[in-house]
Order: C-alpha cells, then sequence, then structure tokens
C-alpha cells in the first residue's frame, strides 16, 4: 500500500499485515493507492426519523444566470412563503420579483451595486469612466463551463479586468443577506440570532460536486453562514425544488399546454394567439403580487390526484444557463419523491440566443468591430444587449410584425468613425435579407430572423427532453413541467407542445418564474422530502488487491514482502445511475501506516461511467479528497511510559469513515474506532 506522509496522498494499512506498499511503478503517480479493511458492499441504510426544523426562519436564494431572488418562511407559519421587496429599478409597470444577476465593482474592486442598481449606474456613466469600472453579468455560466475549477478561478469584467470569481460570487451573496435579514427582521415578532436561519442556494442539478463546493464555499467568505456550522446551509437542486414546489399546485395555478391544440400558433378556431391564455394569467399574478406572500397547500394540491402508484414526471427547468431535466415519482400517501434517472441537460439556456444575436451582428459588422466596441463602449454594448432582451421576451410564434430592437447611438456613431459607412449599408452588404434597418435607428428582426436565433437553443431542449423520454427508465411519463424564466418564451412553449404535446401533459405554473424560489424555501423546511437520488457519476477510490494471475495485467503487478499485490482497482463506493435513499450510508476502514501520524489523505476517483476497473482506466479522473485529520491516540489502560506504543498497540488503530451520496451534496464523517472520538474529516472537490 502506499505510503500516506502526513501531508500527502499515501498512508494506509491493513492491520495485521503490517504492509506499506508504494503505488504502481507502472505508473509514476502519487496517487493513494490502499488496501481497505471493509470490503465493498451496497450502501446500507441509516433510518434518519424526520425531525422538527431547529430553525425559526428559512431564506431562500435563487441565484440565476439572468435573474436573482430570494424568499422566506418563518417555520412556525410554514405555509406562508414571503417574496422579497419590489426591487429599485427595472422597467416601468412591471412587478420585478427577480433582480438581474450584475454586479458592479468600483475601480478598486470594492463592492458597489447589484441588480438594477448596479445595471442602471453603469449605464449612465460616462463612456470613459465606464472603462474603469468593473461590471459583470450572467457570470454563473462561468462556473458550469471551467472543467477546473478552482478558488483560484477568475471572471472576466465586461472591460476585461479580472477578478477571482469566489469574490464575485460572495459580493453577490452578501448583498442577498443583508437585505434579506432585514426583510426577515422587520417581519418578525421575534429577535432572531444568527444561528436560527437556515439559508438555501440554489444550484442546477447537472452542476458536478467543484460547483457545488464553490458556492457553499462562496457562502462562507460572504458571511452567510460559518464553516463550522456547515448544517446551517443547504444546497438545494434547481428542477429538484421545482419539483417540491408542483406537488403543492392546484388545478387553477396552471396552464396545461396539452389542453390548447395548435394551428400556425393560434388555437384551433383561429381566434386566439397560442401564448394568450399564459399572459392572461401572468397578468392576474402581476395585480396580486403586491401581497408579496404566497400561500401553498399542507398537503400535495389537487393536481396530484390524477396521479397513481407508480406515475412518473419530468421537471424541465429552462432557465437562463442551463437546461436541467429531473425525473421524479411521487411517493402516496407520504407525498415525498423519488428521483428515478440521474439529471441530465446542458448549457441550453437563454442565454444562447443573446449568444446567438451576437454571432448575427458579428455576421453584420464583423466580429472584430464587435469585439472593439465592446472593449472601448462596455457600458454602449450592455445597454444594446438590455434592448435585446426585452424584445426576445415578446417573441412568439406566428407574429407577423418585426421586432424592432433600437441600436445605441454610440454604437451606430463608433461604427461610422471606424468604418466610413453607415449601418445601414453594412446591413445592405450583408445581403442579411431577414434583418432590415428602420430610419428611427433600429434594426427589424423578421418572424425568420427570431426563429433563426431561438431555434438552436430551443432545439436543443426538445432533443435532451426526447432523448430523456425515450429511456427505458422513464417510459411512461405522465406530466412535463415547465418552469424556469425561459419557460414563460411562447417560442419555447409552442416548440415543446408540438414535438410532445401528443406524448404526456405539458404544465406550466402560473408563477413560472419563481417556481424554483418557493421549492427552495419547502426544501429548507423539509431536506428529507426527496427520499430517494441517483448518483451522476461513478466514486471510489484506488485499492491494493490480491494478485491473481491471467486476470490482472502484469504492469499492475507489486511485489511487497514477498506478497503479490495488483495496484490501482478501483474500489467504488457508488456506482453511476446507482438509486441511493437519503440515509444510506458507505463505510470504509482505515489505518495509519506509522506511529504519531497526525493525517490520512485520500484521494477520490469518479467516472461517467461503469465499465471501469483500475483508476488508470480512460475516463477515470482524479476529483477530489477525503482528509481525515487523527487526534492523539489515548493512552492504553495499564501503558506505562509508552508500553503500549512499544508493544505495537497503535499500530492497529482503525479510522472508520462514513460517506453519505444520497443528499444533494456528497459528506463524509469519521470515528477513532479504539476512542470511539470523532475524528475531522473534509472533503474536498476544488483543489484538484
Amino acid at each position: 500500500m502506499a505510503d500516506v506522509a502526513e501531508q500527502d496522498a499515501n498512508s494506509l494499512q491493513i492491520p495485521g499485515d503490517n504492509i506499506s506498499a508504494p503505488s504502481s511503478p507502472a505508473t509514476a503517480r502519487n496517487d493513494c493507492s490502499i488496501t481497505p479493511l471493509t470490503p465493498s458492499p451496497s450502501p446500507r441504510v441509516e433510518i434518519r426519523p424526520r425531525m422538527a426544523c431547529p430553525f425559526s426562519v428559512v431564506v431562500a436564494i435563487d441565484f440565476g444566470t439572468t435573474s436573482s431572488g430570494y424568499a422566506f418562511s418563518f417555520t412556525q407559519d410554514s405555509e406562508a412563503i414571503h417574496m422579497m421587496k419590489r426591487w429599485e429599478g427595472g422597467d416601468p409597470g412591471v412587478a420585478n420579483q427577480k433582480s438581474p444577476t450584475c454586479l458592479l465593482l468600483t475601480p478598486d474592486l470594492r463592492f458597489h451595486s447589484f441588480g438594477f442598481a448596479a445595471r442602471d449606474f453603469y449605464h449612465d456613466l460616462d463612456p470613459e469612466e465606464a472603462r474603469h469600472w468593473l461590471y459583470f453579468d450572467k457570470f454563473k455560466m462561468k462556473i458550469h463551463s471551467t472543467s477546473d475549477l478552482t478558488m483560484e478561478t477568475e471572471l472576466e469584467a465586461v472591460n476585461g479586468r479580472r477578478v477571482r470569481a469566489i469574490e464575485v460570487f460572495a459580493h453577490a451573496l452578501h448583498f442577498f443577506r443583508e437585505h434579506a435579514l432585514k426583510e426577515v427582521k422587520d417581519q418578525s415578532s421575534s429577535v432572531l440570532e444568527g444561528d436560527e436561519i437556515r439559508w438555501v442556494i440554489t444550484v442546477p442539478a447537472v452542476w458536478r460536486q467543484p460547483a457545488k463546493q464553490f458556492m457553499r464555499e462562496a457562502a462562507y467568505l460572504a458571511g452567510l453562514v460559518s464553516s463550522d456550522c456547515p448544517e446551517q446551509l443547504l444546497i438545494a437542486l434547481e428542477p429538484e425544488a421545482a419539483s417540491i414546489y408542483c406537488r403543492k399546485l392546484r388545478l387553477h395555478q396552471v396552464i396545461d399546454l396539452s389542453l390548447q391544440p395548435l394551428t400556425n400558433g393560434l388555437d384551433m378556431d383561429g381566434s386566439r394567439p397560442f401564448d394568450s391564455s399564459f399572459r392572461q394569467a401572468r397578468e392576474q399574478l402581476r395585480r396580486s403580487r403586491h401581497s408579496r406572500t404566497f400561500m401553498v397547500e399542507s398537503g400535495t394540491g389537487e393536481l396530484w390526484s390524477e396521479l397513481q402508484t407508480g406515475d412518473r414526471y419530468i421537471v424541465a427547468d429552462c432557465g437562463g444557463g442551463t437546461v436541467d431535466l429531473t425525473v421524479h415519482q411521487i411517493e402516496q400517501p407520504q407525498g415525498t419523491l423519488k428521483e428515478l434517472y440521474k439529471a441530465s441537460g446542458g448549457p441550453h439556456g437563454a442565454v444562447g440566443v443573446d449568444l446567438a444575436f451576437e454571432a448575427m451582428l458579428c455576421q453584420i459588422f464583423g466580429e472584430d468591430f464587435v469585439q472593439t466596441f465592446k472593449a472601448k463602449r462596455p457600458a454602449a454594448w450592455v445597454d444594446l444587449t438590455i434592448a435585446f432582451e426585452a424584445r426576445k421576451r415578446t417573441a412568439a410564434p406566428g407574429r407577423a410584425n418585426a421586432l424592432n430592437i433600437s441600436l445605441p447611438f454610440s454604437f451606430i456613431d463608433f461604427y461610422k468613425r471606424h468604418r466610413g459607412q453607415s449601418v445601414e449599408a453594412a446591413l445592405r452588404r450583408s445581403n442579411m435579407n431577414i434583418v432590415k434597418w428602420s430610419s428611427q435607428g433600429m434594426l427589424r428582426l423578421t418572424q425568420e430572423a427570431m426563429n433563426e436565433l431561438f431555434q438552436p437553443t430551443i432545439g436543443n431542449i426538445v432533443k435532451h427532453i426526447e432523448e430523456l423520454m425515450a429511456k427505458p427508465e422513464v417510459h411512461g411519463v405522465r406530466f412535463l413541467f415547465l418552469v424556469g424564466g425561459f419557460a414563460e418564451s411562447p417560442m419555447l412553449q409552442k416548440a415543446v407542445q408540438k414535438a410532445l404535446g401528443r406524448t404526456c401533459r405539458i404544465i406550466i405554473p402560473h408563477d413560472v418564474g419563481l417556481t424554483i424560489l418557493k421549492g427552495a424555501v419547502l426544501f429548507g423546511l423539509d431536506p428529507t422530502v426527496v427520499r430517494v437520488r441517483r448518483c451522476p457519476l461513478t466514486y471510489g477510490v484506488g485499492v491494493l488487491n490480491r494478485f491473481v494471475e491471467g486476470r490482472h495485467p502484469r504492469d499492475k503487478l507489486l511485489i511487497k514482502d514477498g506478497r503479490e499485490w495488483c495496484t490501482d482497482i478501483l474500489d467504488r463506493f457508488v456506482s453511476v445511475d446507482q438509486s441511493v435513499a437519503l440515509g444510506e450510508v458507505v463505510r470504509r476502514s482505515y489505518t495509519p501506516a506509522r506511529l504519531g501520524q497526525r493525517k490520512i489523505i485520500i484521494n477520490i476517483y469518479c467516472s461517467t461511467t461503469d465499465d471501469v476497473t483500475y483508476i488508470s482506466d480512460p475516463g477515470v479522473r482524479k476529483c477530489g479528497t477525503i482528509t481525515l485529520d487523527l487526534p492523539e491516540p489515548l493512552p492504553l489502560l495499564g501503558a506505562v511510559g509508552g508500553a503500549a506504543a512499544r508493544g505495537g498497540g497503535l499500530e492497529r488503530r482503525e479510522i472508520r469513515a462514513t460517506m453519505q451520496f444520497g443528499d444533494t451534496e456528497i459528506k463524509v464523517t469519521a470515528v477513532d474506532v479504539m476512542s470511539n472520538r470523532t475524528v475531522r474529516a473534509s472533503i474536498d472537490f476544488l483543489s484538484n
């Protein structure tokens, strides 16, 4: 087995075997090859009784790619969910239940503002001064797209300056903390202490462990909770949160697209635009929002009365950055949820339409010009993206008239200075007939142009849902819930209805953009509501096993003290798409290789498939470490002057590690078996 130095990753030994074998000589690595004290059984279940919530209030933060917000509920009145106060700024006449995910830092990197306030202040800056300010928007996408995420990963502001991503996220979370605490205290009849608040932060279900840990570290840095009280913060998976809330829906709170057959974007009688009922529902919701308090069912909503035991449904969270799919089964009569297939999806959110618009601008005006304009006139570029966002929301199938998008004067002027011709001439020269020019300084996007911008993203979403529904484990889905901000788009609604309307019932909650936020509050009130989850990856460690001639390759052979070992064998903790119940644990026992050793570090490996044998197989990668901080061993009874140590008593010291894979995050605890003392154990996916 590998020798584990106190700060290095190599020191585990089997009691009684007295072996210290290095890792495979065929591969020059410092990986931790260990022989476990325990075999590799399936996870065992420890029944966790549902306990009364030890917190007085739950505050959930829906940290989205394009918009964010928070809501809270007092545990003594858990059927009432309070939405945050109306945000300052924004468009007149619109009730802003969420804020744009925009952050503004001063030139000396201090926090200035977030949301509408950041957007509007940046807009009003002098163009030359704006070049020195750091404006970030849609920065959550970076966490999803970065394969080697660490605490040192950087984000680039609109002006090109770079800042550590963890600091940007911490600034945003600290902003929400201050706003939420003030509002909670205003509504609380008693003085709340910091440890009486449970915080919940939402993340996409397709995010891997490093991204989830990143959000937790950002929350620690923002002061939401202390790292000494990790249980005070929960990470909620976005489609899972939506599913939790959808259990509560009543029939009058949803739009059933399955009951609205389409003919060229109209109802069957051709009298009403496709999205009119959804617009009416949204308007009705807008009028009622002055109360900002939503009541939820104490049990499950009447929609679920149509579900029979064993029925399954899909929640498609169509957000700004990602599409996130989860498959659930509701368990009657307790109303708990069971995940039937591992979370899937990808980076196919509404931002894809924005990127397609930028690509269209590059095609018309030249990529070099667009990049120069973004660098030299960052605030004007933000204005242009805001103008497009507003028009994008009004795009609907079958729309006869074009969509007008105002070009900032600085764009028109900048192009004329750099190219020596007008933007109108550039449009004519591009031969892009689906985009026209208005003498009022606007680009006119025809319906064909809008279809071209939307189609790649919407096509990917529909494809993902169809592929998921074709899986044997998912066959027979009765309901498809569309949630998330992008689900408000009539363009997406029509495409999903056309492709899947005959396969299942397509349901959209009225408050579709707030579904995840409300569900996250419910999750914070009862984290045991999702009883069974599926593992997204295969996880395990590298171990030594007895070498078997003909079964193990010769390059894995290691001879130590006359014994033959096979190195680099993957000892699985859990397998990809394995069903793991809440409270199930995986146990392994390890022992230090040396007397006085104070730390054991174990490398964790993962794979997207289960068809792997060795940690050196293709597709297997080191993804994290488990660290066990060993307390000073207690002296044995009757031992005098270190006799226990000389007699070898400490050599058989056993550390039992317990891992949980059924929660939204992987957790580890450990105990020193001989003394029954807790061992400080941590799991790290960010320091790879």
